[in-house]
């Protein structure tokens, strides 16, 4: 008579468990794809608009909800078998989807606060994204005003906390 150990009956009973597991998220992924990037019990955007008291808010659902999903698409990257130059070109799509999200609050948003706050966002995530190509020794795109800018002038940048290009240099220099 054959007799297994309890390492043996362990290791099976996780991997049956695990293979259950993913099996059952593939399948519930299969009848209802869409609901892998929706807060449980959240309505999904297309049925924003067939209510009457969201169709003010759609345009801003509809922004958001692409930039959520270019987001998410451009996080999902081929490993180049650098890990730095991996997480800068996941991370840039995560701080570029931070800046369209509160670009889109900036548009339609009313509270102060935060239209404030997404100021604030949309400049340090910027300069977080340079920061990072910087520290892998990508060249920066060329500047481009925000949405709150009036004119696209370099000091006008400076004067909203922005850093240069040539100051954000020399702290990468420094460290």
């Amino acid at each position: 008579m054959v007799l297994f150990s309890r390492t043996f009956i362990r290791k099976r009973v996780i991997s049956l468990a695990t293979t259950a597991s993913v099996a059952a998220t593939s399948f519930a992924l299969a009848q209802n794809p869409t609901s892998a990037y929706h807060v449980h019990g959240a309505m999904p955007i297309q049925f924003a608009a067939e209510r009457p008291e969201l169709s003010t808010e759609q345009p801003f659902l509809s922004e958001n909800d692409a930039a959520m999903n270019r987001m998410m698409a451009d996080m999902t990257i081929k490993p180049t078998g650098d890990v730095d130059r991996d997480f800068v070109a996941m991370m840039v799509p995560h701080h570029q989807g931070a800046i369209d999200m509160a670009q889109a609050v900036l548009r339609y948003g009313r509270n102060e606060r935060l239209r404030r706050l997404a100021q604030e966002i949309v400049v340090t995530q910027q300069q977080e994204i340079a920061a990072m190509r910087l520290a892998v020794g990508e060249e920066l795109p060329p500047s481009v005003p925000s949405p709150t800018q009036i004119a696209p002038t370099t000091s006008s940048m400076g004067s909203h906390g922005a850093i240069s290009h040539d100051a954000m240099k020399m702290n990468m220099k420094q460290q």
